[in-house]
């Protein structure tokens, strides 16, 4: 780490009306340094790192670059200071590559139209070739944004970046998605990086891959800001630690000279236990049973494939996976929000002797007038938990709205509910009163987790209910799931850290590409372990094709944590798709074309004729081309193995056009077994036509190839009927 400052702040101060998000902070980061951002819900972390991004502008204060004075009032004002921030929900395009979001707002640098034309008056140059100037100006920087892929890779490659970023956003896993945002900076040619909870919804193995990037960028003299809750994080990838608490500069400390209890003190100002109680569950029943569950979402994908887990009472399930491997889908389908495709969710009411209640393809309020008592804190808070414009009061009532006797409704009751959470779980805001939008992302989370455990479930689901949280409030709730289960609620519990999932929970179901990966009990397994179930692999090591799409052209191969792709095609699958020497590499197609020799003439009539009775009932191959499918015919070789010759020989000659839907199969399994081809002249028109077209004079000759040729499409697809 250098002595030279690479970013200053003096005395930064913002408000949001009534509410003070900083006040009077100060803080500095030197070139090459890895500077961690503490602080509890509210605290003004991200609100600090927006000023510096762009997004906000202080109200007092001063911001200083390399020693220079720094007026940032836009991203791109950011960009020109070589800043750049990586936010915890990703701006990203997802039907644009990688290389596409990375480009993505790039602008012609040029002086406006009549600057530059006074300019050039100015300068005695002809002022009519201005329009022409600025049009090359655009087509070559045009022209140059198709390249730019070679330096975009260059980064990549430099920093150790492994992402295809050909690929389109929506194919790309979260990890891959933070990638492109990284290099997107990078880019840019950010000095400083802004990380906000980088590593919320990576996996422990994903984690360590984004620290060796950090510690390369740190390595070239790049200073980072990492805003994380991870205490055990911070410890491991920090130089210095800068603590706020409620919008003021506590402290700031060397990373070596603290430990995580200290910290946890600056952000709260008390001693906090950081222990997670785990009791051991007694008369654990089933209140919950999933069987073979199968759900396709809005989108059309297999989200879940066969689930099947039990939720017992006195008990916390947890739920482990990469984003996007099905949790949602799985808590949605219980609830009620998304529908199902196969499969059973059966409840056992505790106040009706256990008695089932089948809760598939019912809605939320049909589950309720059932007297199911399951609370459900979805992923989703504001679009889905929440109603960001209704004050906290209002959103405690979103379960009664409907329940009331009379036309007037009493807010009385939510609006002690309301208070009670407020107090509990330390909401910070002016008063109940106000819209829920206005509140940060983790006090969001207190009022939504609040509101659901009040309810007294018998069933809980909570999908990340810590994230966003601070520490402290973080094993506030931790301590609310474990009084649940103590109270003998059967709580299902998905998290993104996993070290708080084997201290929490009971019993750990891991997913992987919406498949059961392996149920494993939180007090006997690790977090590596549960890392390679997450990713298709099995806590020995070995691996595993759960939650995989295994094709016969490409199986997929863990050997030292590479993958490799064993090619073994057999003649059919070279037949029915485009001969590549990849899809034709197997042994013995490649023993059998050694020692191709040509066949007779009677054999290759015969087979000839087979052809021409089957060309339209093969399977086309397709191949795209400038977004339009393309349908061709096989190209057909001459020759015929040794191997099959015989076989080919033994094949009764159909008569063309006698094949239908009901014999096409059996021909044309018989061609594929041949792996026989012929000329794509043979499927031209007939001799007589090329007789006749071979006797027109030579100038016309293209011009009369290209009728025939038409006229053989024509017939082609009129299924052979004119053939004699």
């Amino acid at each position: 780490m250098d002595n030279i400052k690479a970013l200053e702040l003096k005395n930064i101060t913002k408000t949001f009306g009534e509410v003070v998000a900083n006040k009077d902070v100060n803080l500095e980061v030197y070139r090459g340094e890895i500077l961690s951002l503490l602080g509890e819900n509210g605290s003004g972390k991200t609100t600090l790192m927006n000023m510096l991004s762009g997004i906000y502008y202080p109200d007092e204060g001063h911001i200083f670059v390399n020693g220079e004075p720094a007026a940032i009032r836009s991203p791109r004002d950011a960009y020109h200071y070589k800043i750049g921030m990586v936010h915890q929900h990703f701006k990203l395009v997802d039907i644009f590559s990688g290389v596409d979001n990375i480009i993505l707002g790039e602008k012609l640098k040029e002086l406006p139209y009549k600057e530059e034309k006074a300019a050039m008056k100015a300068e005695g140059k002809n002022v009519a070739a201005l329009p022409f100037l600025r049009l090359g100006r655009r087509i070559k920087f045009n022209y140059l944004a198709r390249n730019r892929g070679k330096a975009i890779q260059a980064i990549a490659d430099k920093y150790g970046f492994e992402v295809d970023l050909k690929k389109k956003i929506y194919d790309m896993s979260v990890s891959e998605k933070q990638t492109v945002e990284i290099i997107k900076v990078l880019y840019r040619g950010a000095d400083i990086l802004i990380l906000d909870e980088p590593t919320a919804v990576l996996t422990p193995q994903e984690t360590e891959k984004l620290f060796d990037v950090m510690r390369a960028m740190k390595a070239d003299g790049k200073s980072l800001i990492i805003i994380t809750h991870k205490l055990n994080e911070v410890m491991a990838i920090s130089d210095r630690v800068a603590v706020l608490r409620k919008g003021e500069h506590v402290a700031t400390v060397n990373t070596a000279e603290t430990n995580e209890k200290e910290l946890t003190e600056m952000m709260v100002g008390k001693k906090v236990d950081l222990n997670i109680e785990r009791s051991v569950p007694v008369d654990s029943v089933d209140r919950l049973a999933v069987k073979e569950l199968t759900v396709v979402n809005r989108e059309g994908v297999k989200a879940l494939d066969n689930v099947s887990f039990t939720a017992r009472s006195g008990e916390i399930l947890g739920i482990a996976g990469i984003a996007g491997s099905g949790q949602r889908e799985l808590l949605e389908a219980i609830a009620g929000l998304q529908k199902t495709e196969g499969g059973d969710i059966l409840y056992f009411d505790p106040y009706k002797n256990d008695a089932e209640v089948d809760l598939k393809k019912k809605t939320p309020m049909e589950i309720r007038d059932l007297g199911v008592r399951l609370s459900f804190v979805p992923e989703d808070r504001l679009g889905m938990g929440l109603v960001g414009n209704m004050d906290i009061i209002d959103n405690m009532m979103l379960r009664s709205y409907s329940k009331g006797p009379l036309m007037f409704l009493d807010r009385k009751n939510p609006k002690h509910l309301a208070d009670e959470i407020i107090e509990e779980l330390e909401v910070v805001t002016p008063s109940s009163h106000t819209p829920v939008r206005r509140l940060s992302g983790g006090n969001v989370q207190k009022v939504l987790v609040g509101r659901e455990i009040a309810a007294a479930p018998t069933v809980l689901m909570a999908a990340y209910p810590v994230r966003g949280l601070d520490i402290n409030s973080s094993y506030t709730i931790y301590n609310l799931l474990n009084e649940q289960k103590k109270k003998g609620v059967a709580v299902i519990y998905v998290g993104e850290d996993l070290d708080v999932l084997i201290d929490l929970c009971d019993r750990i179901l891991v997913l992987c590409a919406g498949k059961v990966s392996g149920i494993v009990d939180g007090r006997n397994v690790t977090k590596e372990e549960i890392g390679l179930l997450m990713t298709a692999h099995s806590a020995n090591g070995e691996h595993s094709a759960i939650g995989k799409t295994e094709t016969k052209a490409d199986i997929e191969v863990a050997v030292d944590d590479k993958t490799v792709a064993e090619i073994d095609v057999n003649e059919s699958e070279c037949v029915n798709s485009e001969p590549t020497e990849e899809t034709c590499g197997s042994e013995s197609v490649k023993e059998d074309a050694a020692n191709v020799e040509p066949v007779s003439e009677e054999t290759a009539e015969r087979v000839k004729e087979l052809m021409r009775s089957v060309r339209n009932s093969r399977t086309p191959y397709f191949t795209e081309k400038k977004g339009e499918a393309k349908v061709r015919q096989m190209p057909v070789k001459k020759e015929v193995t040794p191997a099959v010759k015989e076989e080919v020989s033994e094949i009764p000659v159909a008569e063309e056009g006698a094949v239908n839907a009901g014999n096409a199969g059996s021909v044309a399994d018989a061609e594929t077994e041949s792996a026989v081809s012929l000329p794509e002249a043979d499927f031209a028109p007939e001799k007589g036509e090329k007789a006749e077209a071979k006797a027109k004079p030579a100038k016309s000759k293209k011009k009369n190839s290209g009728a025939v040729k038409r006229a053989s499409r024509a017939d082609r697809k009129s299924g052979g009927k004119k053939e004699a």
